[in-house]
């Protein structure tokens, strides 16, 4: 089992910038490729980021290229999503999620086994 919690959202203005934080415990964290979704309101759950067991290997969702970066810290067993240059579309819940198996990086709900509970991030124009 694993345990993911998300940190760090709020309410910011379009071009501010936001840190995401996913810490989590259970299992070896380093065991575990690590992703980021997010879902707006009426819409599906979409892939945003995620990143390989050791960190070396990441993706991207096209939408969030160049304006988003995944991390992940194993020693402090916490995986982080820096976005830049929000835009009033990046406006969702984020979720951050654990894989079981496979290195990564994954870019499909169906890999992920744990999930956070989300935090919501909002973005004004």
């Amino acid at each position: 089992q694993v345990q993911l919690v998300e940190s760090g959202g709020g309410l910011v203005q379009a071009g501010d910038s936001l840190r995401l934080s996913c810490a989590a415990s259970g299992r070896t964290f380093s065991n575990f490729a690590m992703g980021w979704f997010r879902q707006a309101p009426g819409k599906e759950r979409e892939f945003v980021a995620a990143i390989s067991r050791s960190g070396v290997s990441t993706s991207s969702a096209d939408s969030v290229k160049g304006r988003f970066t995944i991390s992940r810290d194993n020693a402090k067993r916490t995986v982080y999503l820096q976005m830049n240059n929000l835009r009033p579309e990046d406006t969702a819940v984020y979720y951050c999620a654990a894989a079981g198996s496979g290195l990564g990086p994954l870019p499909l709900l169906t890999h992920y086994n744990y999930w956070g509970q989300g935090t919501q991030v909002t973005v004004s124009s």
